[in-house]
């Protein structure tokens, strides 16, 4: 299942729905709900919640650490990069902040 969320002042920002709902979650919504709005009114919370869980994230796992090479013998694979909340909810933060600063709402359907 994809979540995408859409705004006229940006691009969509799709998401898997595990992700996705986390940050439905995140953002103060019912993450059952397969479709949703986020008003105007609304956006100010919603950035500052997202804020504030992308800063405990940060404070929790380096984002750096996701994509240094570990040392490893020739001909093995390296291991998949960790991709952490922080990094993901970036885009969905500057759909939001670009939205405020347009007046307009942010809506998701799955």
């Amino acid at each position: 299942m994809l979540i995408t969320f859409k705004s006229d002042a940006d691009g969509d920002v799709i998401m898997f729905g595990q992700i996705g709902r986390l940050m439905l979650k995140t953002l103060g919504k019912d993450p059952d709900d397969t479709r949703g709005i986020i008003t105007v009114a609304q956006l100010d919370d919603a950035i500052a919640r997202l804020r504030e869980a992308i800063a405990q994230d940060k404070a929790e796992h380096d984002p750096a650490e996701s994509f240094e090479a570990p040392e490893q013998e020739p001909g093995q694979a390296y291991p998949e990069p960790v991709i952490h909340f922080s990094q993901r909810a970036v885009p969905l933060l500057d759909m939001l902040l670009h939205s405020a600063r347009h007046g307009v709402d942010v809506t998701w359907e799955s």
